[in-house]
């Protein structure tokens, strides 16, 4: 069992839970702690607030870290879904009125985050998804971007997007690329498939594989493996960085072609993008249920 305690904050965060070990060298951020009847497991703009106030609040400058001192932070979820995705309901309306300033501020809000988390928190800090629940879209984004993925047996992911006829642009191809080669990458985008925590660990997409239930312990195994050689996996942060960086203009490059692919979407896909929002609602409903 993890020794964990919540944290006093001055700031509330309302759609997170957040715990943290009492030397604060690791922080466990679930989402969607606001979860309940038609609220959707997605990349709502307010969990996005929350999420990158929380992360800014614990990243350290370079005059506060330690030397060797290793720090973790795990992204998991309180609802069934890990995550869903963008926020499709705002995206369909954006798009209808042709607003390129809020959507590519939406996508800008998504690179910031995903870019900081894979970035390690500058540096000193190693970068957990814990994956219990399906992870669609940017919810896949968003575990791509963390060092490690662990995932419970049984759960599904993948980039539907194409479904509307679009393409994940928040990350999604540059972080596979570091995962699997360009190929098998651009195949996962265009097929448009879920697969299955079991296929992506054999893929080597999927880091550690975890039992039904069993996904928290071995979060906390992995930590305290790293944390028994803290300074090798200090370097390693700064060795991916120099051998493949994933830097902020690249993500900023690329989201600003899905942006400008987005508002190019007729008719048709926004209709799909609605029927989505309207089959995750009935699905968290029944879920709260």
């Amino acid at each position: 069992m993890r020794t964990i305690e919540k944290l006093l904050r001055t700031r509330s965060y309302p759609t997170l839970r957040v715990e943290s070990d009492p030397a604060g060298a690791c922080h466990w951020m679930y989402m969607h702690a606001d979860i309940g009847s038609g609220v959707r497991p997605c990349f709502r703009t307010g969990l996005m607030n929350d999420m990158w106030g929380f992360l800014s609040s614990i990243t350290l400058r370079e005059d506060q870290r330690s030397n060797g001192r290793l720090r973790h932070v795990v992204v998991a979820s309180d609802a069934p879904a890990f995550n869903l995705g963008g926020d499709l309901e705002l995206f369909a309306q954006l798009i209808r009125a042709n607003d390129r300033e809020h959507l590519l501020a939406y996508a800008r809000r998504c690179i910031d985050g995903v870019h900081h988390l894979h970035g390690g928190l500058g540096g000193d800090v190693r970068t957990i998804a814990l994956v219990q629940g399906d992870a669609l879209g940017g919810g896949f984004e968003l575990a791509l971007s963390c060092h490690h993925i662990v995932a419970e047996e049984g759960v599904e992911m993948g980039l539907p997007e194409v479904l509307f006829g679009l393409f994940p642009g928040m990350g999604a191809y540059s972080f596979l690329c570091r995962r699997t080669s360009p190929q098998v990458a651009e195949k996962l985008i265009l097929e448009g498939r879920l697969h299955r925590s079991e296929d992506l660990y054999r893929m080597g997409i999927v880091d550690v594989l975890a039992p039904k239930g069993g996904g928290e312990a071995a979060v906390q195994a992995l930590v305290e493996e790293q944390q028994r050689s803290p300074i090798a996996h200090l370097a390693l942060n700064a060795v991916r960085g120099i051998s493949q960086p994933v830097s902020r203009d690249e993500l900023m490059s690329i989201t600003e072609l899905w942006v400008d692919s987005a508002l190019r979407l007729g008719d048709r896909s926004l209709r799909m993008m609605e029927r989505i929002v309207r089959a995750q609602v009935r699905r968290s409903t029944a879920q709260a249920a």
